[in-house]
């Protein structure tokens, strides 16, 4: 039976154990600064490994600033802090998944480390823009300015400048901000799927640090885009050279095969689609070939035309898209067709770019079958009644031939990296957004529209992805997310994390408090949209509910019937609009519990308890969720059992009991429900013989449980 860490997990130790397992000859010991051993990296041994010359000098291509290693090392270092929950300011506290935490998003990364490894699809952050001014970040990592001027060497041992600046601050500013970045990216990416991607909002002042920065943590071969955004549709005269009319979104994925999903498609792709021969469905014209003949020799062959009697062959470079079998049951469409071997090795050739000694020999050509005239009428027949083949003959018969791509067998439109204001909205609008709120008032200075967070949703997330935003500011994301699930019958998770910052309105005490009214108050809205518009808001014919069970429906004939209604109202019901509010706090646990040699005996027997006495059991319950792994979203219920309260998380993934001196009666119920993991308080048992009955018990009735003590 081990002790809970009660910490986030050493990041460091474990990539040491990563290296190990490649080169276990340079990992040796050292001490750990309490008296033991720790595993650690030999790394003059593991530079070597790593080459197959002895390197000399230390030159090599890189990004770096002050401050860069001290982030690093920030990033790797464990938290003792935990997650508070706030059941009192969420929403639907019992039935949510989705999560708000107010506390600095470094710590609080450090803490979903193990709670949400690979499980978030998208992450969208909209961090402070490095304008001059300093942040409210204080990372231990930050320098004062004498720190950056040592560090820097910016003066002699006489105390004279070395070089000049700009300014005295701009280049600490720059270091501060990257360092910033750095540390929380690295990770970030921790937490997303192997398909997962990250959008970054940022303006023109460190876009080009920012792409060097996620090109070191995610990698150069996973840069996705730089995404312009028109932020604007009215840009100022007013200013100083070159109007900045767009912002950057950089955009990066875990892997370089990270794939967007298609954009609905638009009136304008649609209208491309014709029935010209009024066929089943409508179609566009479209290449008959493809290019790279060479390696696709047997798919260059000539085809008789119906028409005209000619043969007809792919261009020079390319070849017919389909086999030569697939394409004679098209070709009969028209008339009959067989296969001939023109010996036409040196037609094919030019068109492969080979000799004709090196072309695939044998590649029969599609003739007519027919006496040409008698081929001719029936092609004739073919065009005047219509319902052509898939491979057509253009200008009523004389032309060249295209090929049918139909409206059903295309996707949608592929993004582009230009994002104009008329598809994503602009900072007006999303400012107007925040106004129909708030009635009337704006909160919050600088949000985003709606629109460009349900841009990305649509390119980057399924229906049941977790949506992870530690910038939030005023949740847009949030609002985004609902609106969303709203639209599609989705049911994405959001998690959100924000400094709890001064508010800028009057009326809100924190940025936190304004997100969260906002969560609530656009959550609402959606419900109420959806109950009264139905299937109408999401612009569908048909609704999926949570079952998978599908109820078609024809909007245009849509009533007010009782069964409608009643629809409507289980659509509304099933979305999820509310949020877990968690607050980042100190440990759970007296500085003994990791310090326990800082404490003579006589200072331990003073102490009841090596928790805190402010803390409750829902805290402890959450604090054992982070140091396990689970998430933070499941459902649980507490009960009562011979005077002991019991908390069962997610159906038996975990159960506690937390109170002392705990009968063997209640851990034997405990036991008997055989859960995954079983949690209890060191001081519910005060005599070793009461621990050992505990362990018996379990090996007993639940041997396959893990227990552990706080």
């Amino acid at each position: 039976m081990d002790k809970l860490r009660m910490e986030s997990p050493d990041m460091v130790q474990g990539n040491v154990e990563k290296i190990a397992a490649l080169f276990p000859n340079c990992v040796t010991e050292g001490p750990d600064g309490h008296g033991g051993l720790k595993k650690a990296v030999d790394f003059d041994k593991l530079r070597q490994m790593l080459s197959g010359d002895v390197l000399e000098g230390d030159e090599a291509y890189e990004f770096t600033w002050v401050g860069k290693k001290a982030a690093m090392v920030e990033a790797n270092k464990p938290t003792r802090q935990t997650l508070r929950p706030c059941p009192e300011e969420s929403k639907n506290w019992d039935t949510t998944e989705n999560l708000y935490i107010e506390g600095d998003n470094l710590q609080v990364l450090k803490l979903l480390q193990e709670s949400y490894l690979g499980k978030v699809k998208m992450i969208y952050i909209d961090p402070p823009y490095n304008t001059g001014h300093d942040f409210i970040y204080n990372d231990h990592f930050k320098m004062d300015k004498d720190e950056y001027e040592q560090q820097t060497s910016m003066f002699d041992e006489d105390g004279n400048r070395n070089f000049t600046e700009n300014t005295d601050a701009n280049p600490r500013f720059h270091s501060d901000w990257c360092s910033m970045m750095y540390s929380r990216l690295m990770l970030a990416r921790n937490l997303l799927t192997e398909d997962g991607v990250i959008f970054i909002s940022i303006d023109d002042n460190e876009c080009a640090n920012l792409l060097k920065i996620c090109g070191e943590v995610f990698g150069e071969s996973n840069f996705v885009s730089d995404i312009s955004w028109q932020r604007t549709y009215s840009p100022r005269n007013d200013s100083k050279g070159v109007v900045r009319e767009v912002e950057h979104i950089v955009v990066f994925g875990k892997q370089s095969a990270w794939m967007p999903n298609y954009l609905p498609r638009t009136e304008e792709m649609d209208s491309k689609y014709k029935n010209p021969d009024n066929d089943v469905k409508p179609w566009t014209s479209s290449d008959a070939f493809a290019s790279d003949a060479a390696t696709h020799q047997g798919m260059v062959y000539a085809i008789q035309h119906p028409f005209t009697g000619e043969m007809v062959y792919p261009y020079v470079g390319a070849h017919w898209r389909y086999q030569q079998d697939a394409m004679l049951q098209i070709m009969n469409g028209w008339t009959l067709y067989t296969f001939k071997d023109l010996h036409d090795e040196e037609k094919r050739a030019e068109i492969c770019g080979l000799p004709s000694s090196e072309v695939r020999q044998g590649v029969k050509a599609l003739v007519l079958a027919l006496p040409f005239e008698v081929a001719k009428q029936q092609a004739q027949t073919v065009l005047e009644r219509g319902q052509w083949p898939r491979f057509y003959f253009t200008q009523n018969g004389k032309g060249g031939i295209r090929r049918k791509t139909y409206i059903d067998n295309v996707g949608g439109k592929l993004p582009t990296n230009f994002w104009p204001y008329s598809e994503v909205g602009h900072t007006d609008e999303a400012k107007k957004e925040i106004k129909n709120l708030f009635d009337g008032s704006a909160p919050f200075d600088t949000p985003k529209p709606v629109r460009l967070l349900d841009r990305m949703l649509t390119i980057a997330t399924d229906k049941d992805s977790i949506v992870l935003d530690f910038f939030s500011g005023s949740a847009t994301t949030a609002h985004a997310v609902m609106r969303k699930n709203a639209q599609d019958g989705g049911h994405r998770k959001f998690i959100l994390v924000q400094l709890s910052e001064k508010s800028p309105s009057p009326n809100y005490e924190t940025i936190c408090d304004i997100g969260k009214e906002r969560i609530r108050r656009a959550g609402d809205k959606a419900k109420e949209a959806l109950e009264k518009e139905g299937i109408g808001i999401r612009k569908l014919h048909e609704y999926k509910n949570r079952n998978g069970s599908i109820q078609g429906f024809n909007y245009s004939e849509w009533g007010d019937s009782p069964e409608i209604v009643k629809q409507k109202k289980q659509m509304a019901d099933a979305l999820d609009t509310g949020f877990r509010v968690f607050k980042l706090d100190d440990s759970n646990m007296r500085d003994v519990y990791f310090a326990p040699d800082d404490y003579t005996q006589d200072m331990l027997s003073m102490m009841e308890s090596n928790i805190k006495p402010d803390r409750t059991a829902l805290d402890l319950l959450f604090g054992c969720l982070l140091e396990w792994g689970l998430p933070l979203s499941m459902p649980y219920r507490s009960e009562t059992i011979d005077g002991c309260t019991v908390h069962t998380y997610n159906d038996g993934d975990l159960i506690a009991c937390f109170d002392e001196k705990i009968p063997a009666t209640v851990i034997e119920a405990i036991a008997r429900r055989k859960p995954l993991r079983a949690v209890f308080r060191d001081a519910g048992f005060t005599t070793s013989p009461e621990k050992i009955n505990l362990t018996e018990i379990f090996k007993l009735l639940a041997p396959d449980t893990r227990i552990k003590v706080i």
